[in-house]
């Protein structure tokens, strides 16, 4: 799952949604070179080309810039993995995890951000709520396919296959690896099976 992957992006739409991407796309770049504590308007609206005067009015400041920054998760087309298979599914939902951790510096900061603005808490809480709602799927389809119990808690079951990567790299800092992902999935996989999650 890209729980907290944000990506850069861009869209089509005239000015104001360029210059929001653009934006989106500086604090982002930032944020994965300095993280939270290292984040100033002064930064992104250079990188960004857009007048610091504008990024004031329109976000506010640092804590706006990383909530629009994680209000992507509402846009972005995120699916979850559909293999056929539950335990599969779940294999590439913490394999996403892996490259997210791997490949976005940006993710750990969010939640440093967490730490020290209750609005950009608010927005994380939102983010990972949002991607959440989007994985009950893979749940709601082996139910369907019946691998696992009806009743079975969807969101307990997607929060337990990716909370040991959030304890490795944000705890522990220690890498997040493919080999955990097929572990922590198949671990999962089984309980859900037996019941337990039901």
């Amino acid at each position: 799952m890209d729980a907290s992957g944000v990506q850069p992006t861009s869209r089509p739409g005239g000015r104001t949604a360029r210059t929001r991407a653009a934006v989106r796309d500086a604090t982002l770049a930032e944020l994965a070179v300095h993280g939270y504590a290292g984040l100033t308007v002064e930064a992104v609206a250079a990188r960004s080309g857009v007048h610091k005067t504008t990024v004031y009015r329109r976000w506010g400041g640092v804590d706006g810039l990383v909530v629009d920054a994680l209000a992507l998760a509402d846009e972005d087309g995120w699916a979850p993995p559909d293999t056929g298979s539950f335990e599969r599914d779940l294999r590439e939902l913490a394999r996403e995890v892996v490259v997210t951790f791997a490949g976005t510096p940006a993710s750990a900061a969010f939640v440093a951000a967490a730490f020290q603005s209750e609005r950009a808490a608010a927005a994380l809480r939102d983010f990972y709520a949002e991607r959440h709602r989007r994985s009950a799927a893979v749940v709601t389809r082996a139910v369907e396919r019946g691998e696992v119990p009806a009743g079975t808690d969807a969101g307990a079951v997607v929060k337990a296959a990716v909370a040991p990567f959030y304890y490795r790299v944000l705890i522990a800092g220690e890498p997040a690896t493919e080999d955990l992902a097929d572990q922590s999935a198949a671990a999962v996989a089984h309980a859900a099976r037996a019941g337990l999650y039901a």
